[in-house]
């Protein structure tokens, strides 16, 4: 076998083996395709897009709880009730008794834990399938929110509270036209991005492990770079990069360390591939389990305080139909319908992908039926294509 036979054997040998997750960066493109033709252009304008991020946010977080709870092999359906419920806790502390933003978030994100403590205690320790405990929790918390703010709208936060979801970094020098610090920032992340890439394919080539060609390597460099840098143009040709956007990249870092380099990520993974093999492999699922809720809980927490600083205000409706983006953004990502399988970074890409739809039919005016519709076939979709890749590669 020549050497350019070899090389193509080794990347359709590394496509085949993450289609799943390559299949996710085709159809973000491709529905970012048609909206922006569908939309003469402004899809892809700067404001949009800077929109777009804002509107992925408080999805992305959940989206970002909700692939673990997957992984683990459950479902958490009450995640959009507590986002409400913790998002009008947070607007009675700050605008009825008038605390300041840092112990209104530290009380509100505690309140959050307490609700996953709550969760995993029945799901980990008293075998309640998760299904039933997270479909009472929505109802519960539901009814909680209507009970605490007695049916009304709560607001407005102040100017600090905002902040978190419509404040941008303040720039470090003033040029007409371009965010400076944006730039900067986006030109250092590529930079570290190449520096890991190289290390990765280094400790592989060490371990004897498959490795792209160098020439696709490069190219695969060159592509991902550009991307970062649309992405950060994309913001810099507008105000900069938004406080939400910080808050979901620290995130993304956070939890792709646990789930990678720790023991808690490597049990999850663990007792969602075989619950039965971990046990015996001497993995305690149920504090494993626990641990995965009372992170769920905090980040439903996070998610609704995003949210209703975004709308200044906390409503009893709020949260509607968030758990259905986060789970359809995780499945989207590639997180495996039969757990096991999935991954943080993914499941951000998949609510990028779920607001892109939200965002790009609303930018139609599509009726909102349609919406439902269409939102309902992707997942649909994402599922089939999940099962369909498994079974090819049995």
């Amino acid at each position: 076998m020549d050497k350019k036979q070899k090389n193509l054997n080794t990347l359709t040998n590394l496509m085949k083996g993450n289609i799943r997750q390559y299949g996710m960066f085709i159809a973000l493109f491709v529905i970012m395709v048609i909206f922006n033709i569908l939309t003469k252009g402004t899809f892809v304008s700067a404001r949009n897009l800077t929109n777009l991020y804002l509107q992925t946010g408080y999805i992305a977080v959940l989206a970002t709880g909700m692939v673990l709870v997957i992984i683990a092999g459950h479902i958490d359906l009450s995640v959009g009730s507590i986002a409400a419920f913790t998002g009008a806790i947070a607007a009675i502390l700050q605008v009825k008794m008038g605390l300041p933003t840092i112990p209104t978030v530290l009380i509100t994100l505690l309140v959050g834990a307490l609700i996953g403590c709550w969760q995993g205690f029945w799901i980990a320790y008293r075998k309640v399938p998760a299904f039933i405990v997270t479909l009472a929790s929505m109802l519960m918390f539901r009814g909680a929110v209507i009970a605490i703010t007695k049916g009304q709208t709560i607001g407005p936060f102040s100017d600090s509270f905002n902040r978190m979801s419509v404040g941008y970094l303040p720039d470090i020098a003033n040029f007409e036209g371009i965010h400076l610090l944006s730039l900067l920032i986006g030109v250092v992340g590529i930079v570290i991005y190449a520096v890991m890439e190289f290390n990765k394919r280094e400790k592989r080539r060490g371990y004897g492990f498959e490795v792209l060609p160098i020439q696709f390597f490069i190219g695969k460099l060159i592509l991902v770079s550009g991307l970062i840098l649309a992405f950060i143009l994309s913001m810099a040709l507008y105000k900069g990069i938004p406080y939400t956007v910080i808050i979901v990249v620290l995130l993304i870092g956070l939890y792709t360390f646990i789930t990678t380099k720790t023991p808690l990520g490597r049990h999850v993974y663990a007792i969602g591939g075989n619950l039965e093999a971990a046990r015996l492999s001497g993995i305690s699922a149920r504090k494993t389990l626990f641990k995965v809720f009372v992170s769920m809980g905090t980040l439903a927490a996070l998610s609704g305080m995003i949210y209703s600083a975004r709308l200044n205000s906390a409503a009893p409706s709020a949260g509607n139909l968030f758990e259905l983006d986060a789970i359809a953004a995780s499945f989207i990502g590639g997180a495996s319908a039969s757990g096991g399988v999935g991954t943080v970074f993914g499941a951000i890409i998949g609510a990028l992908v779920m607001a892109s739809i939200n965002n790009g039919m609303s930018l139609l005016n599509l009726d909102i039926s349609y919406q439902y519709l269409i939102k309902g076939l992707v997942l649909l979709l994402a599922v089939w294509f999940d099962i369909s890749t498994r079974n090819k590669n049995k």
